[in-house]
């Protein structure tokens, strides 16, 4: 999706944005804009900030790892996170929810539960959405929000400070643990199946002169080379100690 300015942003290398260069390249001329992750629609005094994710079973989640209320609040809270990244405010969330054609009520009751709650958390509702049939559990999230001075991953300049929010590495501890066959450690687990959507943050980066922001979802080393595609700076990274969950116990 576009930046505030409503040019394309500069991709980095790798199959998925291959694949949207691909498309870009498919829609010619009416593709201009495309390339972040929040689109950016004026609406009186400021701006409407929409983007959307889709979680799939087998992909991003397992259901051995985690509850359907969990699965709803992992889901929506990686699509809020879009518009921590954009220094947004939520209005709500559309949610679009595939289930197998046996699955039970309570599955998808109690994974909107997750959902709402998270939405909740940051000040939204749970606008609408629609349900189907298929093969695996998917849930699609499109957020809805409102900012009045958006930022991209455009905007990064040498020199500039590089900052994160939170500690790192506890999602991928669970992950680690549970492809090992081992139950993760009950820190770590919380950190993959209830991650908080920084939209407080967000905005207070901005107030604080913040110039370009993402969403950490490929770890900070790739996502800092996605900031630096976008924004094409001169020069490289010097790394300090950043904050990072803790190693698990030796048991």
């Amino acid at each position: 999706m576009p930046d505030q300015t409503g040019t394309t942003l500069p991709l980095a290398g790798g199959p998925e944005f291959d694949r949207i260069r691909a498309i870009m390249n498919a829609l010619g001329p009416r593709a201009e804009g495309l390339g972040g992750d929040v689109r950016f629609i004026p609406a009186g005094a400021g701006l409407i900030a929409l983007s959307t994710d889709v979680s799939v079973e087998g992909v991003h989640f397992q259901r051995a790892w985690l509850g359907a209320e969990e699965i709803g609040w992992r889901a929506t809270a990686g699509a809020l996170s879009d518009l921590a990244a954009a220094g947004a405010q939520c209005i709500g969330v559309l949610v679009a929810l595939t289930t197998p054609a046996r699955e039970p009520e309570s599955t998808f009751v109690s994974l909107m539960r997750g959902v709402d709650a998270v939405t909740a958390s940051v000040g939204g509702l749970v606008l609408g959405g629609d349900l189907s049939r298929g093969d695996a559990l998917s849930v699609a999230v499109t957020v809805v929000g409102r900012t009045a001075r958006p930022i991209s991953r455009r905007g990064a300049r040498a020199g500039d400070g590089l900052w994160v929010t939170g500690e790192l590495g506890g999602a991928r501890a669970a992950l680690a643990a549970w492809t090992a066959g081992r139950t993760p450690d009950p820190a770590a687990r919380r950190r993959f199946a209830l991650p908080v959507p920084r939209l407080t943050e967000g905005r207070w980066l901005v107030e604080h002169g913040a110039t370009a922001m993402m969403d950490l979802s490929d770890g900070l080393g790739a996502d800092d080379g996605h900031l630096a595609a976008a924004s094409r700076p001169a020069g490289s990274v010097e790394q300090h100690p950043a904050p990072r969950h803790p190693p698990p116990r030796a048991g």
